[in-house]
């Protein structure tokens, strides 16, 4: 069955060239070219990964960003004509987005990221249970279903969020070096962001951690990586 796509891109040439592109390559592709359209086409079709454009008419794409997100954890892929700072990625972040390309998008790294983004969304070989959960009186994290608990309440997790957290769970007590995090939760196609860590990790503590300032489940190995230590 085609992996399900929905394009969210005001640029009419732009909406039809991806949608080309991406029916080439095999998936199912649905298009809209504004945020309200969008969101009726996420509610029929229900796609397995989610490309939109932040400059949309009518809603602003983090805005439908946000609404989808409300409802599930599907892969969610910001599009952004200019170049992005660490704020505007914390922004999206924020509201639910996993990634960010920069338009125009070049064929085979949006292929590439694609992909890779796609394989984070799913239960791979590579996080079944060696560790299968972690359990405290604050934090839960359980990866074979896919549920985490802070305080006492499920927390909605994107899924970049939930596998770099699995990755600090199955490794728990270990130094992961930013180039492991970015090989075991980004793939091969992430080897140049080095700032990726550090940008996602923070976010993450802000859901996680009882005081995101002063963390102590993710600790810093400064200059090296990260730990994930328990309770």
């Amino acid at each position: 069955m085609a992996i399900k796509v929905l394009i969210v891109e005001d640029d009419a040439d732009l909406n039809r060239l991806m949608e080309l592109d991406l029916k080439r390559h095999g998936y199912e592709v649905y298009t809209a070219t504004d945020g309200r359209e969008g969101l009726r086409l996420f509610h029929e079709t229900r796609p397995s990964l989610v490309l939109l454009d932040v400059a949309l008419p009518g809603m602003n794409g983090l805005v439908v960003c946000q609404r989808i997100r409300e409802l599930s954890n599907v892969p969610i892929v910001i599009m952004t004509a200019h170049a992005v700072t660490e704020a505007e990625m914390a922004e999206g972040l924020d509201l639910g987005a996993d990634e960010y390309l920069l338009k125009p998008l070049r064929k085979l790294e949006f292929h590439a990221r694609l992909k890779a983004l796609l394989r984070r969304a799913q239960i791979t070989d590579d996080l079944q249970p060696q560790v299968a959960s972690y359990a405290d009186d604050y934090l839960t994290v359980d990866i074979e279903d896919r549920r985490v608990c802070v305080g006492g309440k499920e927390i909605r997790l994107t899924p970049t969020e939930f596998k770099l957290l699995a990755t600090f769970v199955r490794h728990k007590g270990q130094v992961l070096t930013f180039q492991q995090l970015l090989e075991q939760v980004w793939g091969y196609e992430y080897n140049t962001e080095h700032h990726y860590p550090r940008i996602y990790v923070s976010h993450l503590r802000r859901k996680i951690e009882p005081d995101a300032k002063n963390p102590t489940y993710i600790q810093n190995e400064y200059g090296v990586g990260y730990r994930f230590i328990g309770k």
